[in-house]
C-alpha cells in the first residue's frame, strides 16, 4: 500500500476521490528547478489580468488591487521572504498560493480563468529564455573584445598554420586569434535570428484549444514584450522547437570554446611553449609542485561535452511525442538550465583566461617556417612561372624530399641542387623562401596578410567595439 499526499495547494482535483500517492507527488513535482521562473510567471499573470479586465471578468478596482497584491508577491520573491514550500507541485501553484494569501481566495482565485499551466509555462520558458540570450550575449561580445585585441597586440607575429595538426603555412598570431572571434559572431547571429521565432506569445491557447472568454492574446503579448501570438493554439502549447533551438546554439557555443581550448591547453605545454598561462587562470597540483595546469581551458573542454549531453536528452525527450500537451515536457527546461548556468560560470574564466595569457613570440616565429610549410609558396610561385601545377607540385615535392634527406630546410638547398632537381628552380624562387613573403602574398578575400587582417579587426571592432546608432556588420562584411 502506497503512502497518499494531500492536495494542499494543487491546481486541479475537483474529479479525483482519493488523493495522491506521496510516490506520484514527488515524482510529478518540479518546484525544485522551476521555481527560477517566478518572476516570468508573475509578469505573465499581470498580463493575463488584465486581458481578463479588458474581457469584463475583473472590473478596474479587481485589477488594480490583483497587480497591486502581484507587484508585493514579486518583491516577496525578490527579497526571500515568499519561497515555494516542498508541498507546492510547481512554480505556478506556489505562487498562486502566495497571491491567494495576499488577496483572499474570492479575488486570487478569478486569476486562473481563462488560462492552463500549459500556456503558461509554453510563455514562461520563452521569455526566460529571451533574458537569458542577453546575458549570454554579453559574454560572448567581451570574448570577441579580448580575442580582437590581443589581435591589434600581435599584428604582426609569425606562427605555424595546421591541417591535419601538422605544419601547413605560416600565418599571423592575430589571424589565428581571430579564426576564433568569426564563428563567435555567428553563435550572435544565430541567437539574433532563434529571438524572432521566440517572440511570439502561447498565451491564450490554454490547454490545447484556446479559450471561450474571449481574452485577448495580444493584449497579453504586447504586456509582455513580445511580438505576438501564436499562430495555432495546439502547437503554442505543445512545440518546443524554440528551446531545442536554444539549446543547439548554446551547444555550439560551448563547442567553439572547446576548440579553441584544445589549441590552448596543447600552446601551453613545453613541447610547444606557444604561451604561458596567468596564474590567476591556472590551477597546481596536489602531489607535483611543479605543476601549472590549463584547468579553465580543460573544464571547457569538459563542460562542451556536457552541453552536448543537454541537447541530445532534450531532442530525444521532443521526438516521440503525440500533440499537444504531455508530461514530457517537464523536461525541457532542467537541459537549458544546465547550459545557461555552464556558460554563465565558464565564460568569465575562459575570458579572462585569453585577456591574460602571454604568447612566446621568439618561439612562434622560429617554429613558422619549420616542416617545409613554405612549400605551397614554391609550388605556386613555379606557376606563376608557367609551370603547370602538376608538375609544380611534383617538382616541390622532389625539393622536400631532398630537404628531407639532408637535413636542410627549403631555403638552405644550394643553387646548384635546386637546378638539378629542375632547371625551373632558379636562385628567383628565394623570393618566396620567408615567412614574411608567404604572408604578405596571401592578400585575397580572408586571407592571413596583415591588410586583411586589418580588415577583420575593422570589421569587428564596427561591431562589438564603439559603435554609432545602428551601425552593425554581418560575419561575412569584413572588406577586401
Amino acid at each position: 500500500m502506497s503512502e497518499q499526499s494531500g492536495e494542499a495547494g494543487a491546481l486541479w482535483g475537483g474529479r479525483f476521490e482519493g488523493a495522491t500517492s506521496a510516490a506520484v507527488a514527488a515524482l510529478s513535482r518540479s518546484i525544485h528547478f522551476d521555481w527560477r521562473l517566478a518572476k516570468y510567471d508573475l509578469a505573465g499573470t499581470r498580463a493575463h489580468i488584465r486581458a481578463l479586465q479588458s474581457a469584463g471578468y475583473l472590473n478596474t478596482a479587481e485589477l488594480e488591487k490583483l497587480d497591486r497584491y502581484l507587484v508585493q508577491l514579486a518583491e516577496r520573491v525578490e527579497n526571500g521572504s515568499f519561497t515555494a514550500k516542498p508541498a507546492d507541485e510547481d512554480v505556478h501553484s506556489a505562487l498562486e498560493r502566495g497571491l491567494i494569501e495576499i488577496a483572499g481566495a474570492e479575488l486570487g482565485g478569478k486569476v486562473r480563468a481563462g488560462r492552463s499551466r500549459n500556456d503558461q509555462i509554453a510563455t514562461l520558458i520563452r521569455t526566460y529564455l529571451l533574458d537569458e540570450a542577453k546575458a549570454i550575449e554579453a559574454l560572448v561580445v567581451e570574448l570577441i573584445q579580448i580575442l580582437t585585441a590581443r589581435a591589434e597586440e600581435h599584428m604582426s607575429v609569425a606562427m605555424p598554420g595546421r591541417t591535419h595538426f601538422q605544419h601547413a603555412q605560416p600565418v599571423l598570431l592575430s589571424h589565428q586569434l581571430l579564426a576564433h572571434a568569426w564563428p563567435l559572431v555567428r553563435d550572435l547571429e544565430r541567437l539574433d535570428d532563434w529571438r524572432k521565432r521566440a517572440s511570439f506569445s502561447p498565451y491564450g491557447a490554454a490547454a490545447l484549444a484556446g479559450n471561450t472568454l474571449g481574452l485577448d492574446p495580444n493584449l497579453v503579448a504586447a504586456e509582455l514584450g513580445l511580438t505576438g501570438p501564436m499562430a495555432n493554439s495546439i502547437d503554442a502549447t505543445s512545440s518546443r522547437d524554440v528551446v531545442a533551438e536554444f539549446s543547439f546554439i548554446t551547444t555550439l557555443i560551448g563547442i567553439n570554446l572547446s576548440r579553441f581550448s584544445e589549441e590552448i591547453i596543447i600552446w601551453a605545454t613545453a613541447e610547444f611553449g606557444y604561451v604561458r598561462l596567468a596564474d590567476a587562470f591556472s590551477t597546481g597540483s596536489s602531489i607535483m609542485p611543479q605543476k601549472k595546469n590549463p584547468d579553465v581551458a580543460e573544464l571547457a573542454r569538459g563542460k562542451a561535452g556536457r552541453m552536448i549531453g543537454d541537447l541530445t536528452g532534450l531532442l530525444a525527450t521532443l521526438k516521440g511525442l503525440p500533440l499537444a500537451y504531455n508530461r514530457d515536457l517537464q523536461e525541457d527546461k532542467e537541459p537549458v538550465f544546465d547550459q545557461i548556468d555552464t556558460l554563465k560560470v565558464l565564460l568569465p574564466a575562459f575570458n579572462g583566461m585569453v585577456a591574460t595569457m602571454k604568447f612566446n613570440v621568439e618561439r612562434l616565429e622560429e617554429l613558422a617556417p619549420a616542416g617545409f610549410s613554405l612549400a605551397t609558396d614554391v609550388a605556386e610561385w613555379l606557376v606563376k612561372k608557367k609551370v603547370v601545377f602538376r608538375d609544380a607540385h611534383e617538382i616541390t615535392g622532389q625539393l622536400v624530399s631532398y630537404c628531407e634527406k639532408h637535413g636542410l630546410e627549403l631555403h638552405e638547398v644550394p643553387d646548384a641542387e635546386m637546378a638539378a632537381i629542375s632547371p625551373a628552380l632558379t636562385p628567383d624562387v628565394r623570393e618566396v623562401l620567408s615567412v614574411q613573403g608567404a604572408i604578405r602574398a596571401r592578400q585575397g578575400a580572408g586571407g592571413t596578410a596583415l591588410p586583411r587582417v586589418l580588415d577583420q579587426i575593422s570589421a569587428l571592432r564596427r561591431q562589438f567595439g564603439v559603435l554609432g546608432s545602428g551601425e552593425s556588420v554581418t560575419s561575412q562584411e569584413t572588406a577586401n
